[in-house]
Order: structure tokens, then C-alpha cells, then sequence
């Protein structure tokens, strides 16, 4: 169900080996706020390997015997990795919590806070990913592509995480129109997710499209466009209910990736993202490039990469 990713490079397209594995796809949360150290919530930072967030959820339930509509987390992160990220708990329930250490899981420090986490409450998400197989004749254009992404951005598509291997457009449909039942919560959550992001994805390939006929370095704006509350990006439409329309011309865009009949709740996403902190280092005698980058919360650095490549990987 995955729409091609389109992006505003120009360049044909470049090949090199990225692989989503614990040594070469680290990433780590930059929370939203300070944690107070006082309060009823008992709050951990958790470096993990080869474990999704929904399964160290699962085995922080079993382990402190925790229901899991308990336990707080900001955002979800890849499996294949190294990854950091928060987790709350109720502070009474927190005596055991270095149980919790084991071969891919270890709670690295320890905060109490007033409050749960919940999904969003991260700052940004810094990443560290190694690049296989460089052929150093490409390093010119992967270094002016990496320096145009930090001036002007990158489109903010649904990495091919979003979807999943299995999952058809027809199978989401059917689960979001209540054709399909399941008692699967996080199946259901995940297919609703994905039917949302497969017309936000579609409807920004439309917007990349135009941009690209206007040879614009960036999102070229509409007529009738919604901005963030910052006013200064652009958004699309997460199709749902008691959620703003674009009007005029940006409007008759975002009606060909809509569906006015779905019962859950919509929202807007910004279109377009800024990386910052870029850096990156080549490993001559490995012929590797070592890339670290800083990118807002719910965008996702595989996507990053592909503009890099300037190809689809998944």
C-alpha cells in the first residue's frame, strides 16, 4: 500500500549499503521538557537493541507486574536498532525496575516527574547511522545533497516503517470502515495509522510534483495552504474527523487524497522538516560515511537517507 517517495533532488540516483541494525542505526530521544525529580511518576531512560517499543512495554508489564495502559512512552521506535528512549512509570511501582536490565534492555538513568508520559512528548530524535559500500566519486553529491537538506529541508513523508511488509491499502480500509473486527488494539491502531499515512504520503508526492515544475528547492505554497502554529510550514491533511480542510487551490489538491466518511479522529502534519545538527565523517579504508543529524519528533531518518540516495528503499 506504499506510495512512491518523491523528492526535489535532481541527481541520478546513488547506491551504497544502509542497513537498520544495532551498530549502524543508533538513535536516541531528546525530551520535551526537563523531568522535576519529584512526583508520582517514576521515569526511566532505556537503551535497547533489537527491541520494538511496543515489546519492551510488554516486558516492563510482565516483569514489575504493571498493567500496560500504565506505562507512558513518548514515541515509538525502530526495532532494528539501538535505541534510547523514555519510559514512565507509576512511581509505586518502580522498587524492582532494575529487573528490568538484561541483554538488549538496561535502564540508564532514573527520574520522577508530576506527570505520564504520553505519545509526543519528545523534542526531537538524534540520530546516528553509518553508509556502506561509498563509492568516493559520489562524496560531491552526497555532501551538496546534505548541505541543500540543511538549508531548505526535506519533505516529511511516512517512512516505509509506517506500513509494514504484510499490510494491504484494502486490509486498512476494512479495519477503518469496520468491515474487519479485531480485538488485536495495536494491530487496529497500527493499520488505522497506516490507511492515515498512505493519503497524507500521496497527497505530498502531489505537492513535490508541483514544486518541482515551479523548480523550487522547497514546498512551494498554495493558495488556501494551513500552516503550523508557528506559521511557517506548510501542513497535509491526516484524513478523519473534526479536523480543519485547506481551502482555494491548495483545498482541490488535498480533496483528490482525502475520505470525508472515516470515523476516527484527524489530524494536520507538517509537510516539511528541517534536520539540523548535520554532521558526517567518511572512513577512507572502510569506505563508510558516518552521519549524525537532529530531526523533529515523528519524522523519520529513513526518509532522510532516501533523499540522499534519491531513490525508494522499501
Amino acid at each position: 500500500m506504499k506510495t512512491k517517495r518523491l523528492f526535489l533532488q535532481t541527481h541520478e540516483p546513488i547506491n551504497f549499503v544502509f542497513t537498520q541494525n544495532k551498530y549502524d542505526f543508533i538513535v536516541e530521544e531528546i525530551p520535551f521538557y526537563h523531568f522535576i525529580n519529584k512526583g508520582n511518576f517514576f521515569i526511566m531512560k532505556i537503551k535497547k537493541e533489537y527491541t520494538s517499543t511496543w515489546e519492551l512495554i510488554s516486558f516492563i508489564s510482565q516483569t514489575l507486574n504493571i498493567p500496560e495502559h500504565f506505562i507512558g512512552y513518548a514515541g515509538l521506535k525502530d526495532k532494528n536498532a539501538t535505541t534510547t528512549q523514555y519510559i514512565s512509570i507509576p512511581l509505586n511501582k518502580s522498587r524492582d525496575y532494575k529487573s528490568l536490565n538484561s541483554k538488549n534492555i538496561k535502564v540508564l538513568e532514573t527520574f520522577t516527574h508530576n506527570q505520564k508520559l504520553k505519545i509526543g512528548d519528545l523534542k526531537a530524535n538524534k540520530f546516528k547511522i553509518t553508509l556502506k559500500e561509498i563509492d568516493p566519486n559520489d562524496l560531491p553529491v552526497i555532501y551538496q545533497t546534505l548541505s541543500q537538506i540543511q538549508k531548505h529541508g526535506m519533505p516529511n513523508y511516512f517512512g516505509y516503517q509506517r506500513f509494514g511488509k504484510d499490510t494491504s491499502f484494502k486490509q486498512c480500509k476494512d479495519i477503518v470502515y469496520g468491515e474487519t473486527i479485531t480485538r488485536d488494539t495495536k494491530l487496529k491502531h497500527l493499520q488505522i495509522s497506516a490507511y492515515q499515512s498512505y493519503f497524507f504520503n500521496a497527497w505530498l508526492v502531489k505537492r513535490v510534483e508541483i514544486s518541482q515544475e515551479k523548480q523550487m528547492k522547497k514546498l512551494f505554497a498554495l493558495d488556501g495552504d494551513i500552516y503550523s502554529k508557528d506559521k511557517k510550514t506548510i501542513t497535509g491533511l491526516m484524513v478523519g474527523r473534526k479536523t480543519i480542510r485547506a481551502k482555494g487551490e491548495a483545498g482541490k489538491v488535498e480533496e483528490q487524497f482525502d475520505d470525508i466518511f472515516i470515523h476516527e479522529k484527524g489530524s494536520r502534519r507538517d509537510a516539511w522538516i528541517v534536520p539540523s545538527d548535520i554532521k558526517n565523517k567518511f572512513i577512507k579504508d572502510k569506505n563508510q560515511l558516518e552521519l549524525e543529524f537532529i530531526l523533529p519528533k515523528s519524522s523519520y531518518a529513513t526518509v532522510l537517507i532516501e533523499n540522499i540516495a534519491n531513490k525508494n528503499f522499501k
